[in-house]
């Protein structure tokens, strides 16, 4: 039996039957088209989406599927929209909503999990055990937009209301998307135990994620802070974000080296890894101090080769993350409210709806110096 809507809209916020939406065919390949708009079930809202964020995992899921998987499988010729960081206006609440209310502004995290796994009973919903199985007969419950299930681009998404973080009326469109990559960077730190002020923290990478690494650990008092890179434009933000030094690898004959000569020889205590190559993950290793830890943010594309003995004999940890699990949004939404950080640094073009595929070029190319691309949906 079709599900009949029975929560609340508002005259306001008229609903169309259909919207505009990107759909992924084959690899690398995204037609415009009409979507049905669905409405939100118990625990669920429609938002209305005002902007998106282009994420280098939107490439890698537009050109070679993973960690997207739609209906247990690769998102190829699904009728499936990526995109994942976006935020935008509730204009419908599911039944027995009142956490929020018709009108509010909000942006997104990615995963709401199952609720009933063991991860997810931890808190880690980001590693759910269910994680693509919603769908068909094997409705678990888990969504996670723009890689289990629909995403971001296009005008309206449905989404649960864990997934939901206020927005302060002081912040324009354009930040609000970058709160789940603070968040991201957020999560790492807290899985590898917390910042305790006056420590070292390395990040490899200046790309957002890395960028936002630099502005959350220098807001939770580490230091110093030092971000390694190629791109002396990307360095040179990264020290308005809180970056007490810069590093630039193409100038460095030893960036190990370097590093030991600014926080001392035994090493830094943590690095973010948020490069993923083979010989970022390498110099964070030896970077690293005896019972120091590494968090990897990023995806290496293809399995490498690393220095396990070395960590082994010198007791450090190595963390993989996945998202921004564990409220993470939540508490870089507050440094971000608090203005601890100016996220929009990172921004740099904003582009219309039916330009994505031009907004996709720029940010896989890094056209004109490109970091964060929105998209403005309504534009």
């Amino acid at each position: 039996m079709p599900y009949q809507f029975s929560g609340k809209t508002s005259d306001k916020f008229p609903i169309p039957k259909t919207m505009k939406a990107w759909v992924l065919g084959d690899p690398d390949n995204l037609s415009l088209v009409d979507k049905k708009v669905e409405m939100p079930n118990k625990a669920e809202v429609l938002v209305k989406i005002d902007a998106v964020a282009i994420c280098a995992t939107d490439l890698d899921v537009i050109s070679h599927g993973p960690p997207a998987m739609i209906e247990g499988g690769l998102p190829f010729n699904k009728n499936f929209t990526p995109g994942h960081e976006y935020m935008g206006t509730v204009v419908a609440l599911g039944p027995a909503v009142d956490e929020f209310q018709i009108g509010d502004r909000v942006t997104v995290e990615i995963h709401s999990g199952c609720g009933q796994c063991k991860r997810c009973r931890m808190g880690m919903y980001t590693s759910c055990h269910n994680y693509g199985l919603n769908y068909g007969e094997v409705n678990k419950g888990h969504r996670a937009n723009g890689f289990t299930t629909d995403g971001g681009f296009k005008q309206y998404a449905v989404n649960n209301i864990n997934t939901l973080i206020k927005v302060p009326d002081d912040m324009s469109d354009e930040e609000a998307t970058l709160v789940v990559t603070a968040g991201t960077t957020m999560y790492g730190l807290t899985e590898l135990g917390g910042l305790i002020a006056g420590e070292s923290v390395v990040v490899i990478g200046p790309g957002p994620i890395g960028l936002l690494g630099v502005a959350v650990a220098k807001a939770l008092g580490a230091g110093p802070v030092i971000l390694i890179g190629t791109r002396d434009s990307r360095l040179e933000i990264g020290k308005k974000l809180g970056a007490d030094y810069t590093l630039n690898v193409k100038n460095e004959t030893d960036v190990v080296k370097a590093v030991k000569d600014i926080v001392g020889t035994k090493g830094t205590d943590y690095v973010v890894e948020c490069a993923g190559t083979e010989q970022a993950l390498n110099d964070a290793i030896m970077m690293t101090n005896r019972g120091g830890k590494i968090c990897l943010a990023a995806f290496p594309h293809k399995p490498i080769s690393i220095n396990i003995p070395h960590m082994v004999i010198n007791n450090i940890y190595m963390y993989g993350i996945r998202g921004e699990g564990k409220s993470a949004t939540h508490r870089a939404m507050e440094f971000m409210k608090q203005k601890r950080f100016d996220a929009s640094l990172v921004h740099t073009h904003t582009f219309n709806l039916d330009e994505l595929p031009k907004a996709l070029k720029y940010a896989r190319e890094r056209i004109d110096n490109a970091i964060k691309i929105v998209i403005k949906p309504w534009s």
